[in-house]
């Protein structure tokens, strides 16, 4: 997985999202080395962009290929954290009001 993956990600939660994402708050999925992705659900219109060197309300540890089954519905976040392939640090409601998010970026 590359940074090249990462920019997939933003692209295509960019255009899942819209311009009101019903977060309310930041988000980041940091997948380590491969690099991050932040959700700002306070801008109008919601962006998405690279996470890189900044703070979110919420942030979201995981491996690419963790977030790769969890968009593809293959595995569950409650499941993901149950199982210590995705860790939470910050506003744990932000994290519940992912669901819904990944359904989108699932088209």
């Amino acid at each position: 997985m590359s940074a090249e993956t990462v920019q997939q990600i933003i692209t295509q939660m960019g255009a899942a999202l819209g311009a009101n994402s019903g977060l309310g708050g930041t988000l980041k999925f940091d997948f380590g080395d491969a690099g991050s992705v932040l959700i700002d659900g306070k801008s109008t219109p919601n962006s998405v962009s690279d996470g890189a060197g900044k703070t979110a309300d919420t942030t979201i540890s995981l491996s690419l290929d963790t977030f790769e089954k969890m968009v593809k519905g293959e595995l569950d976040g409650t499941s993901a954290f149950m199982q210590g392939k995705l860790r939470v640090a910050g506003d744990m409601s932000l994290a519940m009001k992912l669901g819904p998010i990944l359904a989108k970026a699932r088209g």
